[in-house]
């Protein structure tokens, strides 16, 4: 059976994708981690998509996989995009999902507002909790802060420039949902006809969080399009 990969996107951990893993076992061989600093893992200096990046390679050497297919959602996706322009021999195939690939200081700046942990304290407590539960022992508001930094610095050195998709040769899928607020339409676009070997897809009906996408629908996609 083909291994997949399934990778986490920013403040988040490898439990959120555990409902997709359910639905993908019968079909594949699932694998999923934590990046670094992320649901209870050792945390970094920084973060960064190389270090993260790195947490996929040692993931792979540990568990003697050569090659494996990877779902990413959001900052999961565009881990999964770096190692397959950099690693290319160890990436079959992406499917990302609300990857947000445009980065620029004010974009960043913009999206560190949502960051703030003494703001989630105060306005949406129940998400602060989760955040807690999701991330120890390692506290969480570091997790969010080393989090901005990271956007700061894409924002200013984005380590994907438009021009290094065209590097890529795996088939990607890129996907977006309708109603993302996040990322735009016009940037996944963009980066999409980068690619050499690529589908696009829009997600109706659905949000950034990755809670509130259709898992079986996903599941659906990701079933064909890794069969391929």
């Amino acid at each position: 059976m083909q291994h997949v990969l399934l990778l986490h996107g920013a403040i988040g951990a490898k439990d959120q994708l555990q409902p997709l893993g359910e639905k993908l076992k019968t079909d594949f061989i699932i694998h999923n981690l934590n990046f670094s600093g992320h649901g209870g893992e050792a945390m970094q200096d920084v973060f960064s998509m190389e270090i993260f990046a790195q947490d996929v390679l040692n993931y792979l050497q540990k568990n003697n996989l050569g090659q494996v297919s990877i779902f990413g959602y959001s900052m999961g996706g565009y881990v999964a995009l770096y190692l397959a322009k950099h690693y290319p021999e160890r990436i079959k195939n992406v499917f990302t999902l609300a990857t947000k690939f445009l980065w620029t200081p004010e974009i960043a700046a913009k999206e560190i507002k949502m960051l703030d942990a003494e703001k989630i304290v105060v306005k949406i407590p129940a998400f602060a909790a989760t955040l807690e539960k999701r991330h120890q022992p390692n506290d969480w508001k570091i997790v969010l802060s080393k989090t901005a930094e990271m956007m700061i610095s894409l924002g200013t050195n984005n380590p994907l420039q438009l021009a290094d998709y065209a590097g890529i040769g795996q088939p990607v899928m890129i996907g977006i949902g309708d109603k993302d607020t996040m990322v735009t339409l016009e940037e996944t676009i963009d980066m999409y006809r980068q690619l050499k070997n690529a589908n696009f897809m829009v997600l109706p009906e659905t949000q950034h969080p990755i809670e509130k996408v259709d898992v079986e629908r996903l599941a659906g996609e990701l079933k064909l399009f890794f069969n391929k």
